[in-house]
């Protein structure tokens, strides 16, 4: 970690010699002290509840014995604070009404059902989303009200992180983009919906997809 110092408790700690390494690629920076009952793997994601303290690294790559203790560390606890900021009612561009439930327990949900689809038994500890989410609506005006639109299709795709635990294994961090898109909106008993698990995957390129997925679905019914 080679961040602006966080303002946490201080005080004065051995960096264990497993760490030195580390702290010589970091000079002038910080390394993370990573929970690893909540982290498997510390050089991947690593959500900010899960960094118990960090070790302070001076010039010339050695610890300066100080050490940041994270009062925020814990359990690691879900964030849609990225969805639910853009689906407020002063952002009336970004409708979700289409969604089965409120937007966060919907996409929560659905993940959920994803995995266990996949490896059954599994349970999502917590999820992030970790970028703004993409938002897109396919429609036609209103015949009787050309300033309304008629919704007939919509989208979403979020780029997250979460923790997932496979039956009696331990914690998984997975990174990648979850895609929704639901068609037939206008059509009484029509409906029809498709979700997308893209591990890996980046913003750019689930909206990428997410554009031609929105269209691609009514050949999928």
């Amino acid at each position: 970690m080679t961040d602006e110092a966080p303002k946490w408790p201080s005080e004065q700690r051995k960096m264990p010699d497993f760490l030195i390494p580390e702290a010589a690629a970091n000079p002038n920076g910080y390394v993370a002290e990573i929970d690893g009952a909540q982290i498997s793997d510390p050089n991947g994601p690593v959500p900010g509840e899960a960094i118990i303290g960090v070790y302070c690294v001076g010039p010339a790559g050695q610890a300066t014995g100080e050490y940041l203790r994270n009062p925020g560390h814990g359990p690691v606890q879900d964030d849609f604070t990225k969805l639910d900021s853009f689906t407020k009612l002063d952002n009336p561009d970004h409708w979700l009404g289409w969604l089965p439930h409120e937007s966060d327990q919907a996409v929560r949900s659905a993940l959920e059902s994803t995995l266990n689809a996949q490896v059954p038994g599994s349970v999502v500890e917590w999820v992030k989303i970790v970028e703004d989410p993409v938002f897109l609506t396919g429609g036609v005006r209103n015949p009787s009200d050309p300033d309304k639109i008629i919704v007939q299709r919509a989208a979403l795709a979020v780029v997250f992180w979460l923790g997932v635990r496979p039956p009696q294994e331990r914690i998984e961090v997975l990174t990648g983009a979850f895609s929704w898109v639901a068609a037939g909106l206008d059509q009484p008993g029509g409906r029809f919906d498709r979700t997308w698990l893209d591990l890996g995957m980046s913003r750019d390129q689930a909206e990428e997809l997410l554009t031609s997925r929105i269209y691609e679905i009514d050949g999928m019914k």
